[in-house]
């Protein structure tokens, strides 16, 4: 089993759902997985808890109808799904019996191990992941991370022309840069504690013409290059920082210099 899944980060808008369909496509043909908005991590973290072991309840059925409200996608989910549910419903029947601890992080780490079974490679893409990370740092250590950042003017403007029902979309401009600011001020919080080698930082704009493929395909150990030619941006570049507010325009400029190959950092 490979005990080092990718799992790609983003703030919402930000490219990482035409990324994650690329690293499905990959993953499947190289005999692995990769779940485009899998989310049981999320859901784990949600469902699970130290209150629920003691009262030898697994919320089984919540995590199981939060999947199919808005179901995963990507080529091999069906067979993903069905990996979930087994694991999930195997779990359930042992908090039943009072066999699995106490420790919510270690159940967790076993159903996400027992889903991927003995894939060679696997990941996973959900936005909300940022909202999670240092949770993610226990529940699986050797996590790999891709971090897909794009300017938060773009971001804003894709947030106001998003439609169909998503309650959370932010109104004005305001808003959807102050919700981009926090959300990648956690991956900025969280990257100190990731080793060099398991954090990729990747900016939008670039993966788009090309430039990353050869630092995603050596991070990921698989020739990306077929999967990536695709990709491109369906809005225009920003062209300026000036109008950011100052919060914003920190948060976006420490990441655009970690999106840097290291030699343009020094």
């Amino acid at each position: 089993m490979n005990d080092s899944p990718v799992i790609l980060l983003g703030g919402q808008r930000c490219g990482t759902t035409a990324l994650a369909y690329a690293l499905n496509l990959a993953f499947h043909d190289a005999g692995g997985h990769f779940t485009v908005n899998g989310k049981l991590p999320y859901l784990l973290h949600r469902w699970l808890n130290r209150q629920d072991l003691a009262d030898h309840h697994l919320r089984t059925d919540e995590i199981l109808h939060a999947l199919d409200r808005r179901p995963p996608d990507g080529s091999g989910v069906e067979r993903w799904r069905a990996r979930v549910e087994q694991s999930l419903r195997a779990a359930a029947r042992d908090v039943a019996e009072g066999s699995c601890g106490d420790d919510p992080v270690d159940l967790a780490r076993r159903i996400l191990a027992d889903t991927q079974g003995e894939l060679p490679y696997c990941g996973d893409k959900y936005n909300e992941y940022l909202l999670h990370l240092p949770w993610f740092g226990e529940v699986l250590p050797n996590a790999r991370y891709v971090m897909l950042v794009r300017h938060p003017e773009e971001a804003a403007r894709s947030m106001l022309r998003w439609k169909g029902d998503r309650p959370y979309v932010p109104l004005t401009r305001e808003a959807a840069l102050a919700k981009w600011t926090a959300w990648n001020r956690h991956w900025l919080d969280f990257a100190p504690a990731v080793p060099d080698r398991n954090a990729l930082v990747v900016e939008y704009h670039a993966l788009c013409r090309g430039e990353e493929t050869e630092r995603l395909s050596r991070f990921t150990g698989l020739d990306l290059a077929p999967y990536l030619a695709g990709l491109k941006p369906r809005s225009p570049a920003a062209d300026t920082d000036d109008a950011l507010p100052a919060d914003t325009a920190s948060v976006w400029e420490a990441l655009r210099l970690s999106a840097l190959p290291a030699p343009a950092r020094a």
